[in-house]
């Protein structure tokens, strides 16, 4: 008896149909999208890792042929256009709140990691907006950096002025007087330091934005090279520019690459978006190569820390200093050192061992979790933290190890609207 045709599809490859447009010139990325009255923007950034900024002086720039407007983080403020928000809060292991410092969309006061965006240059053309940029006077008053994150918390400055030590936050897991006990008697104690290099994503296209706003119902549409538009929406629309969704379109187009780098909510989205209105002219910004090979774009990267292990018999102590950049983690997704703890699921819950967790920021090139990092992302957070609006727990591939599915936003962010209020799950 012959086996039904549906069962020689179980194990056989599947055939692409996407790739003919692609192969063809035929797919439509950020970049290749042009609107009526199409203007271009260009990113001013900080040469410096920390400095104050003293003066910007535009008069040159704006002068300049083609120019339509330049914007620093004074017309940001007198906006009162938000910071970007943190993804998921923690608290600290005496049950304090971790440190959120702002997070301007541009620089205000201090220009915080190299490639800090100082001012937003609009212009007819590329070309123009760039030689415009060049006529910016800037005057830096340059501060001490650290590039290493074991002396952050030593460091004598301060990049935010409102956290001590450059540390966000202390987190622990496990049970540390067993784990304690258990060195204090044990015969031998072995220790290891693991330095994890930096990992930076690098991908075929770079990222790239094309806001528009619309004066007949005072929206924004906005073309994105994204992973995840509707956390986008939500994060920007809800958090930083305080709109109600119906008034924020975001649109993915076809992404050349992204390796979790286009999850986010970037700085420079909400800028483009916030000046459209500004200007009443759609904004395109398109990275280029030289930005990111030069380490000058902050792109989110992953894991640059150290890792200090030690073992005696039943008990296992480690500590990672975790690098979190200028700024914490924004955009809906677990800190770096939380992915840790999931990537130790094994030995986790086991009797006698802890793992102790410290997030710094410091100065520098901005630094970001790697969001698998060897193991799912939970629906519902550690003791004393709590997602911000949205992501995780609709993740794919995450489960429940700590309690029930289903989490509304609002059970796991009290400060989250309620967008349908018979019906908070969605």
């Amino acid at each position: 008896m012959n086996a039904p045709d549906n069962q020689h599809l179980i194990g056989a490859p599947v055939k692409r149909k996407e790739d003919y447009r692609f192969l063809t010139g035929n797919g439509q990325y950020t970049d290749d999208i042009v609107l009526p009255q199409q203007s271009y923007g260009f990113f001013l950034r900080s040469p410096h890792a920390h400095a104050r900024i003293v003066s910007i002086d535009k008069t040159e720039a704006l002068a300049s042929p083609g120019v339509v407007a330049i914007f620093t983080g004074d017309d940001v403020a007198t906006d009162k256009v938000g910071g970007l928000p943190c993804g998921w809060l923690i608290h600290n292991i005496d049950g304090s709140p971790m440190k959120e410092p702002p997070h301007p969309v541009l620089a205000q006061g201090k220009a915080r990691h190299v490639g800090d965006q100082v001012a937003l240059v609009v212009a007819e053309t590329l070309q123009q907006a760039k030689d415009a940029a060049e006529k910016l006077d800037v005057q830096y008053e340059e501060l001490p950096a650290v590039v290493n994150t074991a002396h952050a918390a030593s460091a004598s400055s301060l990049v935010h002025d409102d956290v001590p030590e450059n540390t966000s936050y202390v987190w622990g897991h496990g049970d540390r007087a067993a784990t304690d006990a258990a060195f204090a008697k044990a015969a031998h104690v072995t220790t290891l330091e693991i330095v994890n290099n930096r990992l930076i994503p690098n991908a075929i296209e770079p990222r790239a934005v094309n806001a528009s706003y619309t004066r007949q119902d005072d929206s924004y549409t906005v073309y994105v090279s994204n992973q995840n538009p509707h956390v986008e929406r939500l994060l920007m629309g809800a958090f930083v520019l305080g709109l109600p969704e119906s008034r924020l379109r975001i649109i993915a187009p076809d992404v050349g690459g992204g390796f979790g780098s286009k999850i986010f909510l970037y700085a420079e989205d909400v800028a483009l978006t916030w000046a459209s209105k500004k200007i009443k002219r759609p904004i395109k910004w398109t990275a280029e190569r030289s930005e990111r090979t030069l380490g000058v774009l902050p792109d989110r990267c992953a894991r640059p820390r150290p890792r200090h292990q030690g073992r005696a018999g039943d008990g296992r102590r480690r500590q990672v200093p975790g690098h979190a950049g200028a700024h914490h983690r924004q955009h809906g997704r677990v800190p770096v050192d939380l992915c840790q703890q999931r990537a130790d699921h094994p030995v986790r819950h086991a009797a006698g061992r802890a793992i102790h967790h410290a997030s710094d920021l410091r100065r520098g090139a901005r630094g970001l979790h790697q969001h698998r990092a060897g193991g799912c992302l939970p629906r519902r957070g550690p003791p004393g933290s709590h997602l911000r609006g949205g992501a995780a727990g609709g993740s794919r591939g995450a489960r429940d190890e700590d309690g029930p599915g289903g989490n509304s936003p609002q059970e796991l962010h009290p400060r989250l609207p309620v967008r349908h209020p018979g019906r908070p799950d969605l």
